[in-house]
């Protein structure tokens, strides 16, 4: 055992995030020619692209590869493994960041699109559960991207902390929404709208008993237009988007103003 890998071990790191960091070797002894972490996890996420993130399996994977199950357990030792390896590599590829002296409300709308592009360009994303804070390399450097936009707020550490996990919350909820919405699209069940959402409300409802939901049915709120659903999500998010960060600013003002 050399040095790198004792202390990974000593220090009580999951050999995973050890291999991942480059910091311990994997286990396991004759791998198969060939095979490596990369080219398995990129098989996963060409599996979870084409049929769904239900589709990946260590078979599934291992038969996309030309190989047998056991031989992707020398590399990766469970599913929910080959799932964090997954969510970390989507977010290699990031793009630089805005100039720094862009301030940090730039920072975040930047980093909440390369968020959200992520999310678009793999939709099997959203059905990962959320395994714990970031801990792989990717995902760390991605956080490290957020809370360096953040500098120079005067916000507390905790607090550029709590800035982070707000926005990335709300990309999150808005990419789910938005994958449920392509899917029901693609596959509408009995009790999907198909003549209009607006319309059916304005049959079903009346202003006596719905004022404020009939108020925004007479004001063509639901009304179809010319836009389809990815233009209206993209409306949705903007607005979502602007609005947190208008409350970021105020509380960051607050701040200012009561250590001047």
């Amino acid at each position: 055992m050399n040095d790198e890998t004792r202390d990974g071990a000593e220090a009580g790191i999951p050999p995973a995030v050890a291999a991942a960091w480059g910091i311990q070797d994997r286990p396991g002894k004759g791998p198969k020619r060939g095979l490596s972490v990369r080219r398995i996890v990129h098989a996963a996420i060409r599996t979870a692209l084409e049929d769904g993130l239900g589709a990946v399996s260590m078979n599934r994977v291992a038969g996309r590869l030309g190989t047998a199950a056991m031989s992707l357990y020398r590399y990766v030792s469970a599913k929910d493994e080959l799932l964090a390896l997954m969510v970390d590599e989507v977010q290699a590829a990031a793009p630089d960041p805005p100039d720094a002296d862009a301030g940090w409300r730039v920072g975040m709308t930047h980093w909440a699109r390369v968020n959200r592009d992520i999310y678009k360009a793999h939709p099997w994303l959203v059905h990962v559960p959320i395994m714990g804070p970031p801990i792989m390399p990717n995902s760390v450097a991605m956080f490290e991207r957020w809370l360096r936009s953040l500098a120079g707020t005067g916000l507390a550490e905790e607090e550029k902390v709590s800035v982070v996990l707000l926005i990335t919350g709300l990309v999150r909820n808005q990419a789910t929404l938005e994958a449920q919405l392509q899917a029901a699209m693609r596959s509408p069940g009995p009790e999907q709208v198909s003549g209009g959402y607006g319309r059916l409300l304005a049959e079903l409802i009346d202003a006596e008993d719905f004022p404020a939901l009939h108020a925004a049915v007479t004001a063509g709120v639901f009304d179809e237009g010319d836009t389809d659903v990815e233009d209206d999500m993209e409306l949705e998010f903007n607005f979502s988007l602007e609005r947190v960060l208008d409350g970021i600013e105020v509380f960051i003002a607050e701040r200012a103003t009561a250590e001047s």
